[in-house]
């Protein structure tokens, strides 16, 4: 027969591992950290604040987080539209795909060249598409071989952890579990040194909900291209289809 002593007793220890358990849950569960970030161009604020990309990734014994992958019915779109990527920014998992369907009413030649993903798609025609799978992370570049004025950029990450901004500026990474992490920032128009001297190593613990704020001067210098020759771009030709008018 069980004694009032051992029924206190085990009554104890039983509380005293819900407790811990839910301490334990308490320290695994997700933070929201929500930030600021002003770009401004010749020391004076930009309007739009938007494309600065905000991502996180764990230090030291910090757990990687897992990857969800990507869905097929899933896969972004840089679509070629009017001479112009549309949009002209996307953040994907590395591993993922984008298609590059081309809806101008006459040919692209899709190319990377730099950091991240190389690739070249060739001469292709209005109406089809292409497939391209980054599959490590990186920035890449995105231009066409034809037309000078197109590009755009593809960020493939390997962290959940990331946001865009609003034109306001404003950004939301949302359940971070806590622990050590770089904090890493990309815009598409500001210096790469510049970029790096607003990245810091942080420290989440449950009652964060702040990555703060920084400024971000954007640069007067277009990033500058070639052909993927890696010659200058030719000039337009009228009465070729690939330079034909919409």
């Amino acid at each position: 027969m069980l004694r009032l002593g051992q029924f206190r007793c085990g009554w104890c220890v039983v509380l005293a591992m819900c407790i811990f358990t839910s301490g334990q849950n308490a320290d695994l569960r997700g933070v929201d950290l929500k930030g600021k970030v002003q770009l401004t161009r010749n020391g004076r604020p930009v309007g739009n604040a938007s494309k600065v990309v905000v991502w996180l990734t764990p230090l030291g014994t910090t757990a990687a987080p897992s990857m969800p992958p990507q869905p097929p019915s899933q896969i972004p779109q840089l679509v070629q539209k009017d001479k112009s990527f549309h949009p002209s920014l996307l953040v994907i998992p590395a591993g993922g795909k984008v298609e590059f369907p081309n809806h101008d009413p006459f040919f692209h030649n899709v190319f990377s060249l730099f950091d991240g993903k190389r690739f070249d798609l060739g001469l292709y025609e209005s109406g089809s598409t292409q497939f391209v799978q980054f599959d490590k992370p990186g920035i890449s570049y995105i231009f066409c071989n034809i037309h000078p004025q197109m590009s755009a950029v593809v960020v493939a990450l390997n962290t959940p952890y990331y946001a865009i901004s609003t034109w306001r500026g404003d950004f939301s990474i949302g359940d971070v579990l806590p622990g050590r992490y770089q904090m890493h920032v990309f815009h598409p128009s500001v210096a790469p040194d510049a970029l790096q001297a607003v990245e810091r190593e942080i420290t989440v613990t449950s009652g964060d909900t702040s990555l703060g704020s920084f400024s971000l001067a954007e640069s007067n210098l277009e990033l500058a291209h070639k052909n993927k020759y890696g010659r200058d771009y030719d000039r337009p030709d009228p009465d070729s289809p690939a330079y034909a008018r919409p």
